[in-house]
């Protein structure tokens, strides 16, 4: 990511409406899929607050992601039958992580939390870059009886993560109980609101979607109970190294159109035994005949920091590329995922080396999640 530092340059990009809370809490902003967001806030930087998110709790404005409605008769049915994974397997009230694949190569087009309101209502949170193609597809392919509307600036996500986030939630009213990977409507301070039991840290933790007009309230409620819990604003450098110590793909780094849920080891979202869904053909026949690279985690034997791009090799032979990588402030060492050959018949435990900037270092290869969270 890179600090926007001129006018001209923030204004071309969308802003959440929780910009100015940002602003005088000294955060340090970065454009991301076209919108101006906290990288991190003065007073923490990125190892307190992802000590913060690990220990006590953390708030991040993903305000930033998209948003997209599919309404009408069989609009599940017909949503069902382009992603990937299988939403016969959830009932209303459920969320479900999901691919959407590119039909002719079975490439990732972009990873999305599909909520399951009904037969004929789901709502989908794709990325913020990706949001306008997935919408265009959706459009493109839907019956008559099925409408795909794009929501993204309409809502604001607010994802409060950590293991004292219930007891946050708990004290504004909220509710706490429903299980993962399940949603339930709420009122906060008179805001109707959505309370998603999901997120991206691997810690316990709530996603709340809230109409934007009224998330400069929800946002200071939040803070208003938060002391007493260790509350801390956190901006999109702690979302990556926590996504990172979990294992958690980026799309457009460990997931893209070049990089299919075969390769990225994401099969488990993938409805194999459903009649159709985008990419099916094409990636039945990639797992039939095995992937020519897959993704691995890695784990620094010295004092290396992977960064995306950087090569890896066994001897004189490239063997694979990091595709995430990052300091862990968690295990105090660098960490990756990267694409490995296949050939190279590589397996956990074995040694590669990263290269960086001329030298090269060691890195053993590790099963993810390369820390273990305060929750199962």
């Amino acid at each position: 990511m890179t600090h926007v530092t001129s006018d001209a340059a923030a204004t071309r990009l969308r802003r959440s409406p929780l910009h100015e809370r940002h602003t005088a809490a000294g955060a340090k902003f970065a454009p991301f899929g076209g919108w101006e967001m906290p990288l991190e806030y003065a007073g923490g930087g990125v190892l307190k607050e992802h000590t913060a998110v690990r220990s006590a709790v953390g708030v991040f404005d993903v305000s930033h992601l998209g948003k997209a409605r599919v309404s009408g008769p069989g609009a599940a049915e017909f949503v069902n039958a382009c992603l990937s994974n299988d939403l016969g397997r959830i009932e209303p009230g459920r969320a479900q992580y999901t691919l959407c694949c590119d039909d002719a190569t079975g490439g990732v087009v972009d990873d999305i939390i599909a909520y399951l309101y009904a037969d004929d209502h789901v709502f989908l949170i794709p990325n913020a870059a990706n949001t306008a193609e997935v919408v265009r597809r959706l459009r493109a392919a839907a019956p008559e009886r099925v409408t795909v509307t794009d929501e993204h600036e309409a809502y604001a996500v607010l994802a409060v993560q950590g293991p004292r986030s219930a007891e946050l939630l708990e004290a504004l009213g909220l509710p706490t109980e429903h299980g993962y990977m399940s949603f339930s409507a709420a009122d906060l301070t008179g805001v109707e609101l959505t309370v998603c039991r999901t997120g991206y840290t691997g810690e316990l933790g709530y996603e709340l979607v809230v109409p934007s007009e009224h998330a400069v309230r929800v946002w200071d409620a939040l803070f208003a109970a938060g002391e007493a819990f260790g509350l801390r604003a956190c901006g999109l450098a702690a979302r990556d190294t926590l996504r990172t110590e979990m294992g958690y793909p980026l799309h457009g780094q460990d997931l893209s159109l070049d990089i299919t849920p075969v390769q990225a080891r994401s099969g488990w979202a993938v409805g194999w035994d459903k009649p159709a869904f985008w990419g099916r053909d094409a990636l039945l026949a990639e797992k039939a005949a095995g992937p020519r690279r897959t993704l691995r985690g890695l784990v620094a034997v010295d004092r290396a920091i992977p960064r995306p791009g950087m090569t890896l090799h066994v001897g004189d032979t490239q063997v694979g590329e990091v595709t995430s990588g990052t300091f862990s402030p968690t295990r105090k060492q660098g960490i990756a995922l990267a694409l490995l050959d296949t050939d190279a018949k590589l397996a956990d435990g074995d040694l590669v080396e990263i290269e960086i900037r001329g030298r090269r270092a060691p890195m053993q290869i590790t099963k993810p999640p390369f820390v273990t969270p305060s929750v199962k």
